[in-house]
């Protein structure tokens, strides 16, 4: 789809993912189960499915409601803001935040939408430094003063908590805004007024001012411009 964008379009697109993470969560607890051998888990054949799968999977509530507005607020921007890069950088960072971690992440399951909101934001943020277009500068703004942390959070802080997923989610984000920069044409430039006016046009003030100045009658018909 990469008709121009809408932000209320964005808004539902993301909400219902966001309804989906929601849902399944809450099918945990009312099933009395864990979805987490669903997750990424490293150099193991069986942790391959988690690639697809553990963006979707959430080891509490807790981990759940911090991934959520980011992934609301981020992916309804980059989603609004790239129109025609939107779901190929979307769909590159969640199967290379897996992939990386399938094949360099530490030996345990690695699951949440974290990476996904990693991916993300670095996308619109480098996204606006190489752009450089109005919306593209007001869209990494946004997201940078809403979710700076997450230039921090891609190195080992919390043993419990999977960098590995925030890093090549990141990466993902980067190399997506590297390789789709061109891809959105950019916002139409406002022209103003004073922009379309040839700069060729003689003042006349100016024009007759520089007749006198040598000795010349401006109102003379029979003067000539042109000095013997």
């Amino acid at each position: 789809m990469n008709k121009e964008p809408s932000l209320k379009f964005s808004i539902i697109i993301t909400s219902i993912f966001v309804l989906l993470i929601w849902w399944i969560k809450l099918s945990e607890l009312m099933f009395g189960g864990n979805l987490h051998q669903l997750g990424v888990y490293p150099h193991a054949l069986s942790g391959l499915i988690g690639i697809i799968t553990a963006p979707l999977i959430h080891a509490s509530w807790p981990h759940l409601i911090s991934n959520t507005l980011p992934i609301l607020l981020l992916g309804s921007i980059l989603i609004y803001g790239y129109p025609k890069s939107r779901w190929w950088a979307l769909s590159i960072i969640w199967l290379l935040s897996g992939l990386g971690v399938w094949l360099f992440g530490r030996e345990s399951y690695h699951f949440g939408a974290s990476g996904l909101a990693h991916g993300m934001f670095f996308y619109l943020l480098i996204s606006g430094m190489l752009r450089r277009d109005r919306r593209s500068i007001a869209l990494l703004m946004v997201a940078f003063f809403m979710y700076g942390g997450m230039l921090l959070s891609i190195l080992p802080r919390e043993p419990g908590v999977s960098y590995e997923y925030h890093l090549f989610g990141a990466l993902g984000g980067v190399l997506c805004a590297i390789g789709f920069r061109h891809w959105d044409p950019k916002p139409p430039r406002k022209v103003y007024s004073w922009e379309r006016q040839p700069d060729d046009v003689e003042d006349p003030i100016i024009g007759d001012q520089w007749k006198v100045e040598h000795g010349a009658d401006p109102e003379d018909p029979n003067h000539c411009d042109k000095q013997s």
